[in-house]
């Protein structure tokens, strides 16, 4: 039985809280990998922060992020200049998807249940894991929840979103909670997807070599063994 719901967005923060919706840890650390039919590229002039490396994509636009996957029919990259003075050069800093609809989908950690969304808009910030969709957002927790709504805050790290305005009583947003049922049991591969680069193990100590006795010990052990022996032929 599904009960149908409005809700505040602190009613929709505690109803993720109570479900244990949970992104999949590892994606953070994984690479993009991004594919579409044509692409076109131009290099920062400045080599400056706020001068973005931009590449514009379009046409069956796919890309990937562990198991963060995000479809549209025209994507924006943009991207720290790798000689910028930042600890993020050479890293994405914004990807931007539009179409109707786009689309992103990402697995929860654990259970292994799939996330799905669809908006106008997805705007996405690859350094703070932070997408907002914009326009006909619907959002589908498998198992959990759906939610609809024209905005919303989506952290793909950790799962919670946002959405809402406390201060516009006209801004409404609508969910459905499923009814509460057994956990299912975690995965234990990561879902079928990769952990990330693991660390290197630490080095092993060297064994210490072991302790020779001085050459004292050696006449004293001689001399009682020849003693040992004369006492054995009297």
């Amino acid at each position: 039985m599904k009960t149908g719901k409005i809700l505040t967005a602190g009613c929709i923060a505690a109803l993720l809280l109570a479900n244990e919706a949970f992104a999949l840890k590892s994606d953070k650390d994984q690479p993009a990998n991004v594919d579409a039919n044509y692409s076109k590229s131009v290099q920062s002039k400045t080599s400056a922060v706020n001068d973005p490396d931009v590449t514009d994509l379009d046409g069956n636009v796919i890309i990937t992020r562990g198991s963060i996957k995000m479809t549209s029919s025209h994507g924006t990259i943009y991207r720290i200049p790798g000689g910028a003075n930042d600890p993020n050069a050479g890293k994405m800093s914004r990807i931007i998807l539009t179409g109707k609809q786009a689309h992103l989908q990402q697995v929860h950690d654990g259970d292994c249940s799939l996330m799905t969304a669809n908006a106008d808009t997805i705007d996405y910030n690859p350094l703070t894991n932070i997408a907002e969709l914009t326009g006909g957002v619907v959002v589908v927790q498998q198992g959990r929840s759906e939610f609809h709504g024209e905005h919303m805050l989506y952290n793909t790290d950790t799962g919670d979103m946002e959405s809402g305005n406390k201060a516009d009583p006209a801004a409404r947003v609508h969910m459905v909670m499923e009814a509460k049922t057994a956990p299912p049991a975690p995965s234990p591969n990561n879902c079928g997807f990769p952990v990330g680069t693991p660390k290197p193990a630490a080095a092993k100590p060297a064994d210490k070599p072991a302790a020779t006795k001085p050459d004292g010990d050696k006449k004293d052990a001689g001399k009682a063994a020849a003693d040992k022996s004369k006492d054995g032929a009297r």
